[in-house]
């Protein structure tokens, strides 16, 4: 089956992956690829990390205590290799980890009292990594806020806080840093808020994007010039370069109001997404999607020239 629009066409590969029988997924909540184009999927089981190549080929799989709160993933390409971040609402925890699962550190509560009575308040959901090395953890589900770091872990500040301001968060699901233009930004997926909201680096805010198509962004994936947006409202949102929308992916807006959503797994339907909350993109444009459904869901759109 082929889907999309003339310039983004995809051939669509449901359920991806060749897992071993006594590996069952969980909410599969993160994807990334690496230099060589393979495959690691963050999902909430006993096996909550899994790699594959780009085939889709099982290499290993590991990571149980990330089983329950298993959220964001962040591939970070450094100087020493790349690298794993992951966010756990569940643990109040970000852990950086390399690619055989050896911890580098964690990030815990941030020192900031004035924000967090404590420890149960801190639900991270995401990691971004802009070129300096600067680390920005968001705060989806615990208070509304993005914390920064040091490349070492070094806390440096924090901003955001609840509202509907310029600056102001609600779900601050997911972020990225956008350098399609020259100049480093921070994108926010304002998800509660239903927009993206941009930040300077050191967190002032610039501006919001706004647009029909976009719904409740989960999170973001540069690729040349482009940013591809995983929307919970069923669907992948492509801006160009100017942050316009070129295209809208596998759209089913019947799915979000169907009784049980998002766990309607007798009711998926070929070539239309069901609550899309992660994704990525290879090498060659194929796109990696993963969906908040709690028997899990991955699809590979192969790209049609």
């Amino acid at each position: 089956m082929t889907i999309g629009t003339a310039t983004h066409r995809y051939q669509v590969i449901h359920n991806f992956g060749q897992l071993p029988s006594n590996i069952k997924l969980g909410y599969t909540h993160g994807v990334v690829v690496d230099a060589q184009d393979n495959v690691f999927i963050f999902n909430q089981s006993e096996n909550a990390i899994i790699h594959m190549d780009r085939d889709g080929k099982f290499l290993r799989s590991w990571g149980a205590e990330f089983a329950k709160g298993a959220h964001g993933l962040f591939l970070s390409k450094e100087t020493g290799g790349e690298f794993l971040f992951l966010a756990d609402y569940e643990l109040h925890e970000v852990v950086k980890i390399n690619f055989w699962g050896n911890e580098q550190f964690r990030l815990g509560l941030p020192p900031r009292k004035d924000i967090y009575a404590s420890v149960d308040e801190y639900k991270p959901t995401d990691v971004a990594v802009a070129p300096d090395g600067t680390i920005y953890v968001f705060d989806g589900y615990g208070k509304p806020y993005v914390h920064m770091y040091s490349p070492a872990g070094k806390y440096l500040s924090s901003f955001g806080g609840p509202g509907i301001g310029p600056g102001q968060l609600n779900c601050p699901h997911a972020g990225w840093v956008d350098t399609r233009r020259g100049t480093p930004e921070l994108y926010v997926a304002d998800r509660g808020n239903n927009r993206i909201q941009v930040f300077s680096l050191d967190g002032k805010h610039k501006r919001f994007i706004t647009d029909p198509e976009i719904k409740q962004p989960c999170d973001f994936y540069q690729w040349h010039d482009e940013l591809y947006i995983p929307d919970l409202q069923a669907q992948l949102v492509i801006l160009d370069k100017n942050d316009k929308v070129a295209a809208v992916i596998g759209a089913y807006p019947e799915a979000p109001k169907t009784e049980g959503w998002p766990n309607i797994q007798d009711k998926l339907v070929d070539g239309k997404f069901n609550s899309p909350h992660g994704c990525c993109v290879d090498s060659l444009g194929d796109v990696y999607v993963v969906e908040w459904i709690s028997t899990g869901r991955v699809t590979k759109l192969v790209r049609q020239k």
